[in-house]
């Protein structure tokens, strides 16, 4: 008899259950992924997308939040940062370069983040025991073929090749196979493609793409790379930087880089504070030839910088000529495609709750390229409101708040 009540309480307690955690009412929803662009509720339980569609019941929901007018897509994905932020090997040199990624992410709707080899295979262990496993943003990493990474602001840490050791760097990316997503190869100066040869040894021992930051175009052919070093899925970030050799004499997009494309090859904004021009990216994107992929360079010289932040770089795309479905897919499905997730960048049922609420504001703005180039839009990406796994963690103008008059709150007493 009293298995039996337990029971019937147990079934009256799920019965009473809310649904929902929460719902996101009337927004319009962009998913490339899952081919959704148009208004849609969301409803989130347990951290993970439990429904998306029309006029969802929200009446048993813990909460639900109106939406409407705002856009409502994958939490973004942004593949180039540097987030290995404090001390590295017990001293900074020239300064730390690194931010903190919960600092600088949410408030623009990014809630994975990739770490473009900041660590190598030597302070890894680190870079994830402090930053990776204590971070809220999903924090994803490229290690550097360079033993000690990235070390200071003087790059002359990066031509040392003899601090090159494919086999330990895929011994490291193995054993953090769940956060290690590439090999990267960075600011080689030499006339030579040692870093990326040794980039390209470590990705076929651990079966992963490699990145490679080309670094300096004076001294060996950018084409060189793309069509005899560049595998099926390899990355070439900072791709609209001059003087890459991106267009034929007569501005027309270069046929080896349509070739590269056909054949798998991709290409990353890899924004910075020195990485983009316009002169390159103003004529490619208008013939057609958009990036792959959207991300910032994030660090504390590109912040401040024409750069600024995920949604202003996603703002300069917009501004000339790629539709915004197609700017939320190159930040959202298309990098966690480049990465090997795909089940990010998406909220399709099933899967984490990473959500960005965007407001698209229209106007007269300008943005500037990194050598000071400006062109105008009619529209900015502004963030309204951030979930981590069901979490929100950003909400810019307190919609999940509650009148404070209406005594729903208990504010301790003196």
């Amino acid at each position: 008899m009293r298995t039996l009540v337990l029971m019937l309480f147990a079934a009256a307690a799920s019965a009473q259950e809310a649904p929902y955690d929460l719902v996101l009412k009337g927004g319009h929803v962009i998913d490339p992924r899952n081919g959704v662009d148009g208004v849609r509720d969301v409803g989130i339980r347990g951290g993970k997308i439990a429904a998306v569609a029309a006029n969802l019941s929200s009446g048993g929901a813990r909460k639900s939040i109106d939406i409407s007018g705002l856009y409502v897509t994958p939490g973004l994905i942004d593949i180039h940062v540097h987030v290995f932020w404090g001390p590295k090997h017990a001293v900074t040199t020239d300064g730390d370069h690194c931010v903190q990624p919960d600092a600088v992410g949410f408030r623009t709707g990014v809630t994975t983040m990739v770490d473009a080899g900041s660590a190598g295979w030597r302070d890894f262990p680190e870079f994830r025991r402090r930053v990776i496993d204590t971070a809220q943003t999903r924090v994803l990493a490229m290690i550097n073929i360079v033993g000690v990474g990235m070390l200071s602001e003087d790059d002359a840490v990066d031509q040392n090749q003899f601090d090159m050791n494919p086999a330990r760097v895929a011994e490291v990316a193995r054993k953090n196979a769940d956060v290690i997503v590439a090999i990267k190869s960075a600011h080689w100066r030499q006339p030579s493609f040692i870093s990326v040869e040794k980039a390209l040894e470590a990705g076929k021992l651990a079966n992963l793409p490699i990145v490679v930051d080309f670094g300096y175009f004076d001294n060996k052919p950018y084409q060189t790379l793309i069509n005899d070093k560049l595998r099926p899925g390899d990355i070439s970030t900072h791709f609209y930087r001059v003087p890459a050799p991106l267009l034929d004499k007569d501005g027309h997009v270069a046929d080896y880089l349509q070739s590269a494309r056909k054949r798998g090859v991709k290409f990353d904004v890899g924004h910075g504070g020195g990485s983009f021009h316009f002169p390159l990216a103003a004529p490619m994107i208008q013939q057609g030839f958009w990036p792959d992929s959207i991300s910032t360079d994030l660090h504390s010289g590109s912040v401040n910088g024409a750069m600024i932040d995920m949604l202003n770089v996603m703002s300069k795309i917009l501004a000339l000529g790629v539709p915004l479905p197609e700017v939320i897919r190159e930040s959202t499905a298309n990098p966690a495609a480049e990465i090997r997730r795909p089940e990010l960048g998406q909220i399709g049922v099933g899967a984490d709750a990473d959500v960005a609420v965007l407001r698209v504001e229209r106007g007269k703005f300008g943005f500037v390229d990194t050598k000071g180039g400006r062109v105008e839009g009619d529209t900015r990406l502004g963030c309204e409101m951030t979930l981590r796994a069901g979490k929100i963690v950003y909400d810019f103008n307190g919609r999940a708040g509650v009148p404070w008059r209406e005594g729903h709150i208990e504010y301790p007493v003196r």
